[in-house]
């Protein structure tokens, strides 16, 4: 499908990845892009002069997608979208067995899958009424394999991966596109804590919209996603050792 003239929702807008697919899609001409967050007036007072820039193409939903009364108000305002990306997500650098307690990992199942599949589940009739359209769900090369600093992000990435799959199954009779997008470390808040290689997230932005009009299903875009991905297929038991020298704080 093209992007211009579309109606998008973006979830967690406020940063990232999550912005500058925002601002790649006013730039390509979107009709409408409601950028969603959970809280958008520090948004709003931080970022004035963008959302100046940006105009009447941008407009802010508050959105926590782990409250579903909050997601049936976001489908009421936004009836009109035929993009739905689920960037909304959360990374808690937990270990499995190094953690106290689940705190950390059923957080991050609940926003990471449960909320993602609440929006899907949420938006999907809408996207029908509007023609199919397209699905995309911001993924990680940890769906791959698990790196044990992130081990609990790593394992619901691997989730949503299983989920990204599903729906496309069962969504493909209605004409919606659903897309996995693999990143490797972006260059954001989220991936501060990780010591490698970071790619852009202007370029990661710019990659997802080139996937929603072309024709892959599960895209990798920088550097780092594309060489892993060529190692995880050749050796996957080599790349899982590789990544299982990552190891949390308290392991080893």
């Amino acid at each position: 499908m093209k992007i211009e003239n579309a109606v998008a929702l973006v979830t967690g807008s406020n940063r990232g990845i999550g912005k500058s697919i925002v601002e790649a899609l006013s730039k390509r001409g979107v009709k409408k892009v409601f950028a969603a967050m959970r809280v958008t007036e520090t948004f709003r007072n931080n970022n004035s002069t963008c959302l100046e820039k940006l105009g009447r193409t941008v407009e802010l939903v508050s959105l926590d997608i782990t409250k579903k009364d909050q997601i049936e108000l976001a489908v009421q305002k936004a009836e009109g979208v035929n993009v739905l990306i689920n960037n909304a997500g959360i990374a808690n650098y937990s270990g499995l067995i190094a953690e106290d307690n689940l705190d950390s990992a059923r957080q991050e199942m609940e926003v990471n899958y449960f909320g993602t599949l609440e929006m899907i589940r949420a938006f999907a009739p809408v996207l029908k009424k509007n023609g199919g359209g397209s699905i995309v769900n911001i993924l990680s090369v940890a769906s791959l394999v698990n790196f044990p600093i992130l081990g609990s992000y790593s394992a619901s990435k691997a989730a949503l991966s299983s989920l990204t799959q599903g729906v496309r199954a069962e969504l493909a009779s209605q004409e919606t596109k659903v897309i996995g997008i693999y990143p490797g470390p972006i260059d954001t808040d989220m991936a501060k804590g990780i010591e490698m290689e970071k790619g852009a997230p202007e370029e990661t932005a710019e990659g997802i919209l080139d996937a929603i009009e072309g024709e892959k299903e599960d895209v990798f875009i920088d550097q780092m996603a594309v060489q892993l991905y060529d190692d995880y297929r050749n050796d996957p038991k080599a790349v899982e050792k590789q990544c299982g020298e990552m190891l949390p704080q308290s392991v080893g």
